[in-house]
């Protein structure tokens, strides 16, 4: 094969489509002589270049020639010798065989000038074959454009979705505070190396509590990504009022050990955690020495105000947000972390399962050594080998209104038992029963209470841990945060002693007869207190049975004077004169009869459980700032396992005068309450469920549906009216649906519809920390006045338009990474179709083959495998072997891969097998979008270049306007090569290399807007190859670009704060440099060569990897994705630099003077 020097763009695209006869034939610049040159031996080669002057077009005016003949005073041997011509050797004896296979593409791309555009058409029209003609790149043909419409719009339906179906109602109240910060500054460079970037400040609330001396419980705050020291205020402010309003005044609070809390809170400077694992490492290793100073503040006399007999606080209470909940457990395994400074964590819409997004090698790395950690700790057999024994963790989810962190990602199931921890969701806490959006969380006025509460009631500082018994704690916890009904829910009746002495008649008939309901529609019709017993059926009863009662009305604790109480009851055979001792109550319904019956009776009320009100008037489960407020229904439910030491339930009416208010109390069968509805999804799917309550059914009835467990399905239930006849109903429908793992519960009030949406099984989540043999599934409890006897009719759906906005959430990473799938395929075909015939083609024409060849294929492929995966990741786990050394881990415990739904679409359910196809015909249309929008980016990019360039004077002179003009003027090889040094140089000492990354695409969009401007005056195939290659390579950097771009605006964080510590894992100069020189060979305007022979599937391998690493691990570790397309930018670097042989002439030659590359030029003097 013949070799070229330089050429035409005329010239060159006459050799990629035309023969050698059409070429020679060619009379642009010169290209028939030029070709005659190159079929001589080398010896007349020789000499023809020493003797013959340069070839000159015939066709071109005398005119012209004279003024060539004038302007031209040099010699031609002089013209066209070279510097080294001595050693001159042909190109084949020079380069071997790989100059004999090349293809003869151009060093630089060149427009030619208009004379030798009219040849090279005047030539075209000679000869018989025509040039092939590449499409525009804004060409889309009829596939492409109804796959993107219908991407487009299935994308428009799940961003409609999210945004206007199945939305939680807001109902968090606004809370005040006045709020003062002390700052800690003698917490300085002495005790951390961080105290220049971070500070502490104490709390204090204005007009409460305005001493900055430490006197309390210490609670440190941990704000989240991006988040404020100052977001502690609601809470801080809530528990300095509740203790100066309240607990100070209480004798046996006080001496139970409970003080005010000191709320710390730590200034990040707003430090972005949730991209960055250094910074949350950064972050950690603070804190510990925070806390370490902190709790040295109690020593010192000067600075705290606690009792002298108390003993010194060794442990922090933890209350972190967001992000601020992952560094809370980053800190205890840190190496600088003190035993047992921390023992109680509250997390606050905390990702706690998995990272947020995994762009940086270090947040993905970080994750797993804690959760790794923690996972270790909890498995130990012995508690003395567990470091974590003491720690409770309580993780606390917003729910479906928290669109910043998905709620799925707050479960503590694959890392914390339930002796130790548990998720719940805002919406199942009492009280409060509303999700909350990410910042919400900090500020809801009845959700800050319960927070405040719960820790008022576990802190102790009669114990050197400032807390309680971890089993106290948790049980304290479960009490505050979960709504009671749970299997977890601990029933303190069997724990108490009998308060209260119940004296009755002997005859009295207020016993309500076995299996009847007591039903009281208004209190105080009998003018007097009056007592109703249920007595309890015995034990071993058929189909086992439960007691449920509800009322309007608040149950009296011991001692108060209020409308209803509520007595479990024991006979009693007391005597006279005894009671006064044994009991702190006694209540006498004797009267003046002679005999009576005593019955020894325990109070329920520390077990009731508040519902939200049920009424026609009420329309949500809560009331928000301006209404009136809504008295919760008081509910209690015991099995029969509760109460099995009593024998009658007295329900105690205390009013003497007609009081409005009503109570409903019955023992009911199980079998009747409960039903488990054992159909498919797909059926549900098909035909919808539909429930029907007979006339005659308990208060309560209870229906689990054990296929409903996954996150990414919403559903409509509608529940049809109750008739009540001439009565009138005590109270409308109330509906709780519930999961078990995590406590997630949504009440729904004088129901008619609801939308149904949970947080179970979700795409990517690791499997729970112990094996569940079966999943629960999300169950329904419905409250129905049981006086009305009318059936109700219940029937439910699947919502198909509303759980397209759940796959949002839950999916909306995979944007990072699919989409790579699609632009990986695309430039294997180009680059195929390039090395096989020359040309190569844009970007929607490649896409358009992949669509009717590869991609289905490969989405084929992948669905299978999802499926695949989907089925192994629900099967039961085999039995973990022991170990190379034997002590892996217990033969007997079954091992667990945490990384099993890492992969693909992260499904655990082989139902879901239509993500695959559906996610990728999604990302097409996105596809096809940013390359439009790159397109367009370009061309108006183009249009400034246009008008800002000026033309050289010299471009006037028709003679120099003949010659070849560079379509680049690059700049020279000695600057290219100092500014990519430098460049190199700053990567690996100040700037991350994700900021290269960043110059490297703008480098790029303007080698696309001058290809794309020579390509549209020259309009040959050579220019528009060389403007689809680069602004292929231009869309794949793009895709990258995502993944770079946190990690970048890191940095310019920590400028802004004056942080100029380096991270050591971004200043890795390989991780740049292939993508740096591709850019800067790019800059020459120099197309990538053709690779015909076998390397050429190189190229191909390398995308297709890049395409199915993408699909399968590109959610989990994206950041990978940067790395492998830059062994694709080292192979191109290394394809391009095999038509430029490196020397150590050549290299040095780069780094001679100005002077000496003049003199060469003029050759010889004469």
């Amino acid at each position: 094969m013949r070799r070229r020097s330089s050429g035409s763009a005329a010239e060159e695209e006459g050799d990629d489509s035309i023969s050698n006869a059409d070429s020679t034939a060619s009379s642009a610049d010169g290209a028939g002589a030029r070709s005659k040159l190159d079929g001589q031996t080398p010896k007349k080669q020789l000499k023809t270049l020493q003797t013959s002057s340069p070839p000159v077009d015939t066709k071109s005016t005398t005119h012209e020639l004279d003024r060539r003949k004038s302007t031209d005073k040099r010699p031609s041997t002089a013209r066209s010798r070279r510097p080294s011509n001595t050693n001159w050797k042909t190109a084949e004896s020079r380069h071997g065989q790989l100059e004999r296979n090349r293809s003869m593409e151009p060093a630089v791309i060149s427009v030619p000038a208009k004379e030798a555009i009219v040849n090279e058409k005047m030539s075209e029209s000679r000869s018989i074959p025509r040039r092939p003609r590449i499409r525009s790149p804004w060409s889309c043909s009829l596939l492409t454009l109804v796959t993107t419409l219908l991407a487009i719009l299935l994308l428009a339906t799940i961003l409609h979705s999210f945004v206007s179906r199945q939305l939680d109602t807001k109902g968090c109240r606004m809370s005040y505070m006045r709020p003062s910060f002390a700052k800690l500054s003698d917490f300085d460079t002495e005790h951390t190396r961080f105290a220049s970037k971070y500070s502490v400040y104490l709390y204090r609330e204005g007009m409460v509590d305005e001493d900055t001396k430490v006197k309390g419980v210490p609670v440190l705050f941990i704000p989240g990504n991006a988040g404020s020291y100052k977001q502690v205020r609601p809470i801080a402010a809530e528990a300095a009022t509740y203790f100066h309003d309240v607990l100070r005044h209480d004798a046996s609070v006080i001496n139970a050990g409970t003080r005010n809390l000191d709320f710390f809170t730590v200034d990040f400077n707003e430090d972005i955690t949730a991209f960055h694992g250094q910074t949350l490492l950064d972050q950690a290793e603070y804190l510990n020495e925070a806390i370490a100073y902190i709790l040295s503040l109690y020593h010192d006399p000067r600075r705290s105000e606690r009792d002298p007999d108390l003993p010194d606080p060794s442990s922090v209470i933890i209350l972190g947000h967001s992000m601020g909940g992952i560094v809370a457990r980053t800190m205890l395994v840190m190496p600088n972390y003190q035993s047992n400074s921390i023992n109680t964590i509250i997390t606050m819409s905390a990702p706690h399962a998995r990272p947020p997004v995994s762009f940086d090698a270090d947040i993905v790395r970080t994750y797993k050594q804690i959760n790794d950690y923690w996972r270790k700790a909890y498995s130990q057999k012995w508690a003395n080998n567990n470091p974590l024994w003491h720690v409770t963790l309580i993780s606390i989810a917003g729910g479906g209104l928290d669109t910043v962190v998905p709620s799925d990602y707050a479960s503590l199931q694959s890392l914390v038992p339930d002796t130790h921890g548990f998720t719940v969701f805002t919406s199942s806490v009492p009280t409060v029963w509303t999700s909350m959006d990410h910042q919400a969380i900090l500020w809801c006025d009845q959700f800050r209470k319960v927070v405040v509460r719960s820790l008022y009631d576990v802190i102790d500082v009669n114990r050197p841990a400032q807390t309680k018994p971890r089993a106290d704690r948790m049980r304290i916890f479960k009490k505050w945060y979960l709504t009671g009904m749970e299997s977890a829910a601990e029933r303190t009746l069997s724990q108490k002693e009998p308060t209260t002495l119940l004296t009755l008649e002997e005859n009295s008939n207020s016993i309500i007869p076995q299996g009847e309901r007591l039903t009281l529609r208004k209190f105080g019709q009998s003018r007097k207190a009056k007592a109703h017993l249920l007595p309890i059926p015995p034990q071993g009863t058929p189909g086992g049975k439960r007691f449920t009662l509800l009322s309007d009305q608040k149950l009296d604790r011991p001692g108060e004077n209020g409308r209803l109480e509520v007595l479990f009851c024991s006979v009693f055979p007391l005597h006279p004169g005894q009671s006064a001792t044994l009991f702190s109550m006694n209540m006498d319904f004797s009267g003046d009869s002679t005999g009576s019956t005593r019955l020894a009776c325990k109070n329920a009320a520390s077990d009731v459980i508040p519902l939200p009100a049920s009424t026609r008037t009420t329309k949500k489960p809560f009331y928000l700032d301006g209404e009136e407020e809504i008295v919760p229904f008081s509910y209690l439910q015991y099995d029969m396992e509760d109460i099995l030491d009593h024998q009658f339930v007295a329900v105690v009416d205390k009013t003497v005068d007609p009081t409005p208010g009503w109570v409903i109390a019955e023992f009911s069968d199980n079998v009747q309450s409960h039903r488990v509805r054992s159909l498919s999804l797909r059926r549900l799917l098909a035909f919808g469920m539909k429930i029907k309550l007979p006339p005659l059914r308990p208060m309560v009835t209870e229906v689990k549906i054990p296929a409903l467990h996954s996150s990414l399905l919403a559903y409509n239930l509608e529940m049809g009216t109750q008739s009540c006849g001439d009565e009138v109903e005590l109270f409308t429908p109330l509906l709780r649906q519930y999961i078990s793992d995590p406590y997630e519960s949504k009440y729904f009030v004088n129901v008619k519809q609801a939308n149904i949406n949970l947080h179970g099984v979700s795409p990517y989540m690791p499997p729970a920390l112990t094996h569940q043999s079966a999943q629960d599934g999300l169950a329904f409890q419905f409250w129905t006045d049981p006086t009305c006897n009318s059936s109700i009719k219940i029937s439910l759906k699947v919502d198909i338009p509303g759980s397209m906005g759940k796959l949002y959430m839950r999916y909306r990473t995979v944007f990072a990474a699919f989409p790579l799938l699609i632009v990986a395929l695309v430039l294997r075909k180009q680059f195929r179709v390039y090395d096989e015939t020359g040309i190569f083609i844009a970007f929607t024409e490649s896409l358009d083959l992949c669509l009717r060849q590869s991609l289905p294929l490969v989405l084929l492929a992948l669905t299978c495998l999802s499926v695949s995966l989907a089925g192994a990741s629900s099967a039961s786990p085999q039995p973990a072997s022991t170990g190379f050394w034997g002590w892996g881990s217990n033969a007997t415990e079954s091992a667990i891969d945490y990384t099993k739904n890492d992969l693909l679409v992260g499904s655990q359910d082989p139902f879901f097998w239509f993500m695959v196809p559906l996610i990728g015909l999604v990302c097409v249309g996105v596809v096809v979008t940013i390359n439009y929008a790159a397109l367009a980016l370009t061309h108006f990019c183009g249009i400034l270049y246009g008008w800002l360039s000026v033309r050289p004077a010299w471009l006037r002179n028709d003679d120099r306007r003949r010659a070849l003009s560079p379509a680049f003027a690059p700049s020279t090889p000695r600057r290219r090569v100092l500014t990519t040094a430098m460049l190199l140089f700053l990567v690996s000492t100040v700037i991350p290399y994700q900021f290269a990354y960043l110059v490297a695409c703008l480098v790029q969009i303007a080698t696309c807007t001058r290809a794309l401007r020579f390509a549209r005056e020259a309009r040959s195939n050579t220019n528009y190859n060389f403007y689809n290659y680069v602004h292929s390579i231009f869309i794949l950097m793009l895709w990258i670009l995502p993944i770079n771009l946190p990690i970048l605006v890191v940095w310019v964080h920590n400028l802004a704060v004056h942080w100029l510590t380096p991270f050591s894992s971004h200043h890795n100069v390989l991780s740049i440099m292939p993508y740096i020189l591709l850019v800067e060979t790019l800059t020459s305007g120099k197309m990538v060569p053709r690779v015909t022979s076998r390397l050429r599937h190189v190229t191909s391998l390398l995308f297709f990897v890049i395409a199915i690493y993408a699909a399968i691990y590109g959610v989990t570790y994206a950041y990978m994705l940067h790395y492998l397309v830059n062994f694709v930018a080292a192979w191109l670097v290394a394809i391009h630099s095999s038509t430029s042989p490196w020397t150590f002439s050549g290299i040095s030659s780069m780094f001679d003077t100005e002077d000496s590359d003049i003199d060469r030029k003029r050759g010889k003097t004469p």
